[in-house]
């Protein structure tokens, strides 16, 4: 079990260059796990993006959640789509990467659960990784 520390990722985000994500291992918070992900799609150069939170009714905590490729599922038919001159193109491929991650009770940790690394399409190149939406870094000024 690998557990990580929010510096990790803020200070020191070439230390998980060499880092694959594992079922099992554990994350403190559920940013720290977005980071991780974030961090890891940018390295490997494919675009990622929130597909569900699962939260407390009580306290609003996020108990499970799945982070997935940006190219994953397909976009809805569009019903003005004949009215449409200029239709955008289809991005989606049913991409099936994603990480599962399950609020471990005890612990109080966030534990990958679910893993495929496995991609249908073809990805960026590392050094174009900052122009990737889920990598653009706004500044507050």
């Amino acid at each position: 079990m690998l557990s990580l520390t929010p510096d990790h990722f803020f200070c020191r985000e070439s230390l998980i260059s060499g880092l694959l994500p594992q079922v099992g291992m554990e994350f403190s918070t559920i940013e720290e796990a977005w980071m991780f992900w974030v961090t890891f799609g940018g390295q490997k150069g494919f675009e990622v993006r929130k597909k569900y939170a699962n939260k407390r009714k009580s306290d609003g905590k996020v108990r499970s959640c799945r982070y997935v490729c940006a190219n994953e599922g397909h976009r809805v038919q569009d019903k003005r789509d004949h009215l449409t001159k200029c239709r955008r193109t289809e991005t989606r491929t049913d991409c099936q990467v994603l990480i599962g991650l399950i609020l471990d009770q005890e612990k109080g940790k966030y534990k990958v659960t679910d893993l495929i690394l496995e991609h249908n399409h073809t990805h960026q190149l590392p050094q174009t990784s900052q122009l990737m939406v889920s990598r653009r870094k706004i500044s507050e000024l």
